[in-house]
């Protein structure tokens, strides 16, 4: 079994420089790396002169693009779609997934996704946040070891797919970035294929750098789920997505309700005491000191960026890609 490590990049950046020996390094060797810039480099650098390497220039397109033109070019039967500034941690990568695909309904396999050790404060404060059920609900098990289980969405940043049924999907929708991972999982749940999380299939995932970026990832993922909701209530209308928003209208008609009544001012700073009581216990699991101040303000901050990014998703009559034509 042949494994197409697909890479989709705008160039040929440090993190691929970084990712590739990691690659190379795999104790199960028939699998080929293709990588996908903006551009092919007149003059490649020496990391990357390999004979399992391909560079493939795409021209100016998206990730959803870059993957399925990837995917045409591949070899393998099984693709492998990873990020560029993600990487694996252990050289078993390869092998461990294999066991998953000698069953014959399942069809995709992804796995968690660790904030890098050598990440900054705020990188790593965000894995905090991404791993915690208070901030990631149901899916904070994409960011740590859990249970192995069937999916109905993994993201693309660690996920394996039978080649022919990935064809049998459609590929990746090109009119959404992000959310086209999403999309792909529901497709193939409509082939009837399972997706699998193992926790054995492990990641190094680098996150965003400072609050700014952070706050805009956040903001993108929820118009999209928003909008997913609304167009693909199969997989992304779920009460969990919903929860931020609620939040959000809480803490609004909240402030006005408790000037009218004092029982009801009482109802809502227990309930809004509460919340914060149990962010602060979250802080505290973290085991860090430095953490626990910033847990609770940034956590906030996700909340209320999620739930109104929700909100604008569900009113959009349509939601594109940039990078659509």
């Amino acid at each position: 079994m042949k494994f197409s490590i697909i890479i989709p990049v705008k160039d040929i950046n440090n993190y691929i420089l970084e990712f590739v020996p990691k690659l190379l390094k795999q104790s199960y060797k028939s699998f080929e790396i293709i990588i996908l810039p903006n551009e092919k480099p007149k003059q490649i650098n020496s990391v990357l002169q390999n004979e399992k390497i391909k560079i493939i220039g795409s021209g100016f397109t998206g990730p959803a693009q870059k993957r399925n033109l990837g995917a045409q070019k591949s070899d393998g039967e099984i693709l492998v779609f990873i990020d560029d500034d993600a990487y694996p941690v252990e050289d078993k990568w390869l092998e461990k997934v294999l066991d998953n695909f000698q069953t014959k309904d399942i069809v995709a396999v992804g796995g968690p996704q660790f904030t890098p050790p050598e990440s900054n404060f705020f990188q790593k404060l965000s894995g905090k946040l991404f791993e915690s059920f208070m901030i990631s609900g149901p899916v904070s098990f994409r960011h740590k070891s859990a249970h192995k289980k069937i999916c109905y969405d993994l993201p693309s940043c660690n996920l394996f797919v039978k080649k022919k049924d990935f064809f049998k999907a459609g590929g990746f929708d090109t009119e959404f970035w992000p959310g086209e991972d999403t999309k792909l999982c529901l497709e193939i749940k409509k082939l009837r294929g399972k997706i699998i999380y193992s926790p054995n299939v492990k990641v190094y995932h680098h996150r965003r750098k400072n609050l700014k970026q952070y706050i805009k990832q956040i903001f993108n993922y929820s118009k999209h789920r928003g909008y997913f909701a609304k167009k693909y209530p199969e997989t992304s209308f779920k009460l969990s997505y919903f929860v931020p928003s609620l939040f959000v209208i809480g803490l609004i008609n909240g402030i006005f309700i408790s000037f009218f009544s004092s029982i009801l001012r009482t109802i809502y700073f227990s309930i809004l005491g509460l919340y914060f009581l149990l962010m602060f216990i979250e802080g505290v699991r973290t085991k860090k000191i430095s953490y626990i101040i910033h847990f609770i303000l940034v956590g906030f901050m996700t909340h209320i960026v999620y739930g109104v990014g929700f909100i604008l998703g569900l009113t959009k009559k349509e939601l594109k890609s940039k990078y659509r034509k």
